[in-house]
């Protein structure tokens, strides 16, 4: 006997209020009663206040959202009946799987689970953490027993700060339950959503490892272009042009090269290395690729002072530029970015590195890596600016803009994401 289900019109919590979460209690909150919960006091009364500081979701959406609240109290989710746990999944200092945030979120899950309650978890983890890791907490917090007295699903998210074409609603889910019955409750309660439809898998371990190799595949193919990257800077052949003949083919993948960060591509890849090295098996593959795309950092600052060398700039004591800190552009997000990399970098060989960053919250660029963001850098005085991020704002600049930043006929020009014409930058990834 499998345990009992919630009703048609089932209260939805959602824990964790970030990039994931928040898209996720809105698009429920239009039609079903939602509860909003993080454990950041601020966080909760920004959004009460129709705010996000994220924006992904600006003040119209949030109002759109009628049955939505917002709290910090975790006695307020007692009266939920599906939980949808949405905590990050970092990796700590050794690239080794951190679960305290989705364990500890777990146990306030626990702390008001209720016989017939479905708890699901979107969360990026490893094959089989939910039913090994989550489960027994959600069973000693409560007292309950799994598919006896609650249910659990997986679902991931697939959620792409930043990006206002793909969202929650039109971007196919994956579905799973600990039971058939709890799978198509899971899988029932997301296609109210969205609106693309859903894909049920037919265990929880095979929805997380779906989720995990989607990422770990763009990590792998990015590492292979930025390996040719550092092949045809020896050979003298530009790569962005390489890739565009090579792009003529129908099957050839439109994958470039550049840094790898964020949330998602920096960071799953670890969770599979870690359970296939749990289970006896050395993945080559994914940790070269690994290996490689953490070493861009430090390859693009040994560009940038090679070249200034070669134009006899001198490289002790230099100020160089860099523009754009947040991990992608256009975006907020400072999680794991690989721009810091090459500003350390840089910072080694005695180089005074400012940053500029229209998107990034100044103290969060402070808390999170020691920098402090220019708001106005002064012009003529760079040996060396490095375009790190493709915000909207840079290419509204220019190359004239931004080499007027630089030392009149005396600077490097190092265009990472390929934003302006190859005649227009002095290196490019």
């Amino acid at each position: 006997m499998s345990a009992p289900l919630p009703p048609g019109d089932p209260t939805v919590a959602v824990i964790g209020l970030g990039y994931v979460g928040l898209p996720l209690a809105v698009v429920f909150g239009r039609d079903l009663k939602v509860i909003g919960f993080d454990i950041d006091g601020e966080r909760v009364r920004q959004l009460s206040a129709g705010h996000d500081r994220t924006l992904e979701i600006d003040a119209e959406e949030l109002a759109a959202a009628r049955h939505l609240i917002f709290t910090d109290r975790a006695e307020d989710l007692a009266t939920a009946d599906v939980y949808i746990v949405t905590t990050p999944t970092p990796v700590d200092g050794s690239n080794r799987p951190d679960l305290t945030p989705i364990l500890s979120a777990s146990e306030t899950v626990a702390a008001v689970l209720s016989r017939g309650d479905v708890v699901i978890y979107e969360s990026t983890v490893y094959p089989g953490a939910t039913e090994e890791e989550c489960v027994p907490v959600l069973e000693k917090g409560s007292g309950l027993r799994l598919d006896v007295d609650f249910s659990v699903g997986y679902s991931p998210e697939r959620i792409n700060p930043g990006d206002k074409e793909h969202r929650v609603t039109n971007i196919v889910k994956v579905t799973s339950g600990s039971t058939p019955a709890a799978a198509r409750f899971v899988d029932d309660l997301y296609r109210r959503v969205v609106t693309v439809g859903t894909h049920c898998a037919p265990t929880i371990k095979v929805a997380e490892a779906a989720k995990v190799i989607e990422n770990t595949q763009r990590d792998v193919n990015i590492a292979l272009m930025n390996e040719l990257a550092i092949l045809f800077a020896r050979l003298g052949i530009d790569t962005e042009d390489v890739l565009v003949a090579a792009g003529t083919k129908w099957n050839f993948l439109g994958f470039r090269p550049g840094l790898v960060g964020g949330h998602c591509i920096g960071v799953d890849p670890y969770y599979l290395t870690h359970k296939a090295q749990a289970v006896g098996y050395h993945p080559e593959i994914i940790l070269a690729g690994r290996r490689i795309n953490d070493s861009m950092g430090g390859y693009v600052a040994s560009q940038l002072v090679k070249r200034m060398s070669k134009h006899g700039i001198p490289v002790q004591g230099a100020r160089v530029l860099v523009l754009g800190l947040t991990f992608k552009e256009n975006t907020p997000d400072l999680r794991n970015s690989r721009v810091i990399d090459i500003i350390r970098e840089l910072e080694d060989y005695d180089i005074t590195v400012d940053v500029l960053d229209p998107w990034a919250d100044p103290q969060e660029a402070q808390d999170h890596y020691r920098v402090d963001l220019v708001v106005t850098p002064e012009p003529g005085t760079y040996a060396g600016i490095v375009l790190a991020v493709a915000h909207r704002e840079f290419v509204e600049m220019g190359a004239a803009r931004i080499r007027a930043f630089g030392t009149p006929g005396a600077h490097v020009l190092y265009d990472l994401k390929y934003l302006l014409d190859k005649t227009d930058s002095d290196l490019r990834l």
